[in-house]
C-alpha cells in the first residue's frame, strides 16, 4: 500500500502560522479582516482564493499582498507541528512494506520540518515547490511519483484535508481520504473515507 500526502493542513496544521501571517500582513496595508473567517477561507479554498477575496474587497493588490505575506510566513513556518498520531501512520504504512509520498507546493522548509520532528526518513519521495508541476487538483505531480516508483494504483490513496486533494487522487485513479479536522469542508469531490483525526485512518487502512 502506497500513500501520497498533502502537507498544509494534513501532515502539519500550518494554519495558525498562516492566519496569523495574513492577519499581520493585512494589518501592514492598512486593513483589518476576520482570522476565522480567512481560516475558512483557506480550508475550503486555499490561500490564493483567500488573498485574491481581501485584494478585491480592499483595493489592494493581490501580488503585492502576496509577497508580504510570504516575508513574514516564512520565517514562522518552524512553528508549524504535526497532527496528531502522523508520526504512528507513517511508521505503520512503512512496517506494512508500503511507501510514503509527500506532495507540496512549498519548497524545502517542508522538508525541514519533516527533519525536525523525525518524519523525513519515512519517505521514499517528495514532490515540492521547487518541482515545475501544476497546482491540483491536476494530478500530474501524482502521476509523476505513480510512474517513477511503479506504484499500483489499485491499492493507494491520497491524504488530504481539501476537495481539490481528492479530485487530484480520483483524477490519477487512485483513492483519496479526505482529512477534516474540524469538519469545515462541504464535500463535493466522493472521498472513499472522510475522518476528523488520523487514528481513524490508521484503523481504516489497517483492514
Amino acid at each position: 500500500m502506497d500513500i501520497f500526502y498533502d502537507f498544509d493542513g494534513t501532515l502539519f496544521n500550518t494554519y495558525p502560522v498562516m492566519v496569523a501571517a495574513f492577519v499581520d500582513a493585512a494589518q501592514q496595508a492598512g486593513v483589518t479582516v476576520n482570522p476565522q473567517l480567512v481560516y475558512e477561507q483557506m480550508r475550503q479554498h486555499s490561500l490564493g482564493f483567500a488573498i485574491k477575496t481581501t485584494a478585491k474587497a480592499n483595493g489592494l493588490d493581490a501580488n503585492q499582498f502576496k509577497r508580504v505575506f510570504r516575508e513574514i510566513e516564512t520565517p514562522r513556518l518552524i512553528e508549524a507541528q504535526p497532527f496528531f498520531d502522523v508520526k504512528e501512520l507513517l511508521a505503520q504504512i512503512t512496517a506494512q512494506g508500503g511507501h510514503n509520498f509527500l506532495l507540496t507546493h512549498r519548497n524545502q522548509a517542508a522538508i525541514d520540518l519533516l527533519q525536525k520532528y523525525g518524519l523525513r526518513d519515512y519517505f521514499t519521495d517528495f514532490v515540492t515547490g521547487d518541482q515545475d508541476f501544476p497546482r491540483k487538483p491536476n494530478p500530474a505531480s501524482l502521476n509523476y511519483l505513480i510512474t517513477k516508483h511503479h506504484v499500483n494504483q489499485k491499492a493507494a490513496y491520497m491524504i488530504g484535508d481539501r476537495n481539490l486533494d481528492i479530485d487530484a487522487a480520483h483524477h490519477a485513479a487512485i483513492k483519496g481520504i479526505l482529512f477534516d479536522p474540524d469538519q469545515l469542508i462541504d464535500v463535493t469531490s466522493a472521498p472513499e473515507f472522510t475522518t476528523t483525526n488520523f487514528a481513524a485512518i490508521r484503523d481504516y487502512l489497517a483492514k
